[in-house]
């Protein structure tokens, strides 16, 4: 897909969201369309991809097609979409995808050892905020340890929900091994649509 195909998405979810055909939140995503299609060319059909609430362009990304992700997001499942058949899951609980990553790295490290010819991975799509959680950590750390085909990707958008990470969490080095990242600026409010207000 372009950027302005998964632009359009978006927008067609978010107008669907103000005629209140969407009974449920929705975390929209904008600003990082191009990053994501370059993280994508490396990641194969028999990859595992996991995310976490703001997932509608991976989900597209990794082949969900557009009218069977719309109807997914039209039923109240945005911010927990689970393609099992496109090897895509994701969760809204912060970080809740982290350990579903390393039982994923297991079975597919466990496979690619017996299989000829055969590397599945495991692509984890996770926040700046969600990469300085424990369990992330604990995760990171046991998969590197054990050497699972697990790749971390951090999409660091500079805020821990309405604040900014590193007021929250202090200047965080960024030395977690096996972790890597890209910076955007969110151009969407980080839940629903329409202006963004900070209490």
């Amino acid at each position: 897909m372009t950027p302005a195909e998964l632009l359009a998405f978006e927008e067609d979810i978010a107008q669907s969201f103000a005629r209140g055909e969407i009974a449920s939140p929705i975390h929209l995503a904008g600003g990082n369309e191009q990053q994501l299609i370059d993280m994508f060319a490396d990641i194969q059909p028999q990859d595992w991809v996991l995310c976490a609430w703001r997932s509608h362009y991976h989900c597209l990304l990794k082949g969900v097609p557009p009218a069977e992700l719309k109807a997914r997001i039209l039923q109240g499942h945005s911010i927990a979409l689970t393609f099992p058949e496109h090897k895509i899951l994701c969760s809204a609980i912060v970080g809740g995808i982290a350990p579903i990553a390393v039982g994923l790295g297991i079975g597919c490290k466990a496979r690619n050892e017996v299989e000829i010819n055969h590397m599945t991975r495991v692509h984890v799509f996770m926040g700046d905020m969600t990469a300085t959680t424990g369990i992330v950590q604990e995760a990171v750390k046991y998969a590197a340890g054990h050497r699972l085909p697990i790749r971390w990707i951090v999409e660091d958008n500079g805020v821990s929900v309405c604040t900014p990470t590193d007021e929250a969490w202090g200047d965080v080095p960024d030395d977690t091994a096996g972790v890597i990242g890209y910076q955007h600026t969110l151009t969407r409010p980080h839940s629903g649509i329409g202006q963004h207000v900070q209490f």
